[in-house]
């Protein structure tokens, strides 16, 4: 996955906004204000990039269990983030889908009305 495919899927998603609240290498997405995934910049470019993903907590032990390359969520919440690795041994469609698991859960958490507002827009 190039740095191009993650920063399109991310933004074809409803609602989503990019920022970079910590520094000018941490590149966040967010929607409805909150964020649902991070990464930063210079990995890329170093050839070792990650993302940061919200997940489910049961299912953020099991990944990191069948995975290498997911891992507890560096500088985040341990319990609810992950980090991982990209183009190492978790296929690029599953990070899409950690990416939208990670979206909808940030979504599932929005108000009603932030709820109908993004999907409205």
């Amino acid at each position: 996955m190039t740095i191009d495919v993650y920063y399109d899927y991310c933004l074809t998603k409803k609602g989503v906004t990019e920022h970079f609240p910590f520094d000018e290498d941490t590149l966040v997405f967010k929607v409805g204000g909150k964020m649902f995934a991070l990464s930063s910049l210079q990995e890329w470019e170093n050839g070792t990039p990650s993302v940061n993903l919200k997940c489910d907590p049961d299912w953020a032990l099991e990944l990191r269990g069948q995975y290498d390359d997911i891992q507890a969520g560096y500088h985040m919440s341990k319990v609810h983030w992950n980090t991982v690795k990209i183009n190492g041994s978790v296929p690029d469609n599953f990070v899409k889908e950690l990416i939208d698991h990670s979206y909808d859960l940030v979504f599932k958490s929005l108000t009603k009305k932030q709820q109908q507002e993004i999907t409205e827009s």
